[in-house]
């Protein structure tokens, strides 16, 4: 005897996959950490988490509610949990959503609701972009956390209730400018380079972040000290503020820029190493220029030099026949 057909219900329950056990769930917080590096590493997750409670509680704690707020708004809107979710690919952009805006506001209740709104913002921007991008094999990365920080930065200044206790974010070379590098300001640079990638301008702290690659990698560490020191040397000889290279300025768009184009989204090899240098290079150029157009609008540079560079040197390998995507 024939069974009787399923209602759209049933079918539908049978569709909807089972839901993430407690361990699974807990998991993405830290993998969410760690993607804003491209790593997926529980360990590394948990290292940068650290990191971040170094340089200051409010820098943890406001990640957490950032990558949290992020990485449940997907799940529960639908977002694939095994290809994205699970990955923590749904919560990088909220972490740095949460380290920027305590770090341009302050620690407040007004900004622990801007953070969760920032979050659930970004994580529609995400699948939004991500609709764009995928036909031409292109990534989000960092750029819904852009552009949901930029417009709380322009934005915020008209809220007395969300301005009165930002914080001063102006860059090192206001109060100490001149271009003329000292030992000191190459080696903290060096590091800073590596933290700047989450706000963080202690050299000890970047120092965290790299052991935090190490684990996960030995290759993407070196393409992160690499792609600092190509950073901060670019900077240097283009004549910037040693104080902002000093602070990391310059080093941590050619950081996230090497990372991408060494081995995670660009096929390792001798040509592709020559081509990860190049737009970590372009990355640390476009800096200055990125960060004197935004603060005509009073917004931050942020990572907009790494998106708008690896989106362009992604764009372009299918012409070059020395060059490979990843796949």
């Amino acid at each position: 005897m024939a069974s009787p057909p399923l209602s759209s219900d049933t079918r539908t329950e049978e569709r909807k996959p089972a839901a993430p056990q407690p361990k699974e769930a807990l998991l993405t917080i830290p993998r969410g950490i760690a993607q804003v590096d491209f790593q997926s590493s529980v360990w590394t997750g948990l290292i940068f988490l650290i990191a971040l409670f170094v340089g200051g509680w409010q820098f943890g704690a406001f990640a957490l509610l950032g990558v949290v707020t992020a990485t449940v708004t997907a799940y529960l809107l639908g977002v694939s949990w095994k290809d994205r979710v699970s990955l923590g690919l749904e919560g990088f952009n909220g972490t740095l959503i949460g380290v920027a805006l305590v770090l341009y506001l302050g620690a407040t209740w007004s900004t622990v609701a801007l953070v969760i709104g920032g979050a659930v913002a970004g994580s529609v921007l995400t699948s939004a972009m991500n609709a764009v991008l995928t036909p031409y094999n292109l990534p989000t990365f960092t750029a819904p956390f852009c552009v949901v920080a930029l417009v709380l930065a322009i934005g915020a200044p008209s809220y007395a209730r969300v301005w009165a206790d930002h914080s001063n974010t102006a860059p090192p070379s206001a109060t100490d400018p001149g271009t003329a590098m000292t030992w000191h300001d190459f080696w903290h640079g060096f590091f800073n380079g590596v933290g700047q990638v989450f706000f963080q301008d202690e050299w000890y702290v970047g120092l965290i972040f790299l052991i935090g690659l190490a684990v996960a990698s030995r290759l993407v560490a070196a393409a992160a000290a690499v792609s600092s020191l190509i950073g901060l040397l670019t900077g240097w000889w283009l004549g910037a503020q040693a104080a902002d290279l000093g602070a990391g300025l310059y080093g941590y768009n050619a950081v996230l820029t090497g990372i991408a184009l060494t081995g995670t989204f660009v096929v390792l090899s001798r040509a592709g190493l020559i081509y990860a240098a190049i737009g970590a290079a372009t990355a640390a150029g476009l800096t200055a220029g990125l960060t004197n157009l935004f603060n005509v609008v009073g917004g931050h540079t942020l990572t907009w030099p790494f998106v708008l560079v690896t989106w362009v040197f992604l764009a372009a390998v299918p012409l070059f026949s020395k060059i490979r995507r990843a796949t």
